[in-house]
């Protein structure tokens, strides 16, 4: 079998598979762009095109599913509700005062958690038992408004 020969389509073909491989292990849909010209140099050689022809196949349709294609399959894959991570899944959560809560001092439990907070608006005053919303986090720093009945 010569590889490099009348067989060149196989070569074509593994190629195709390895970047199908690489793919799956990256994620980036940029292999698989390159594993889909490989098959369709593959195609062009195995009906006996000469070797520039499936060359120039893989890298006009390389450059044209980069260019083309994968932004359009990326921002699809990417698109959705982006979810708040870590504390600042936070807010928008019920806080119970545990402490008076004003501009110099106060906690609140959010969840489970005990956290100091403070008012967003500096004039107001928090009772124990209020029931509050975390409008923000500073820091270590729950930032507090009453809840809307």
């Amino acid at each position: 079998m010569d590889w490099f020969g009348d067989d060149i389509w196989v070569t074509w073909a593994a190629l195709g598979v390895l970047m199908c491989l690489i793919e799956l292990a990256s994620g980036e849909l940029i292999f698989l762009m390159f594993g889909i010209a490989a098959f369709s140099a593959a195609l062009a050689a195995g009906f006996g095109a000469p070797l520039a022809i499936p060359l120039a196949l893989f890298g006009v349709i390389s450059v044209a599913l980069l260019a083309l294609v994968r932004p359009r399959i990326a921002a699809r894959v990417h698109d959705g509700p982006s979810l708040p991570v870590g504390q600042q899944g936070l807010v928008g959560q019920l806080a119970i005062v545990e402490e008076r809560v004003n501009r110099h001092a106060g906690r609140v439990l959010i969840g489970d958690v005990h956290w100091t907070a403070r008012p967003v608006d500096p004039e107001a005053i928090y009772e124990p038992g209020d029931e509050l919303l975390v409008a923000a986090i500073d820091g270590a720093i729950a930032r507090v408004v009453r809840k809307e009945s």
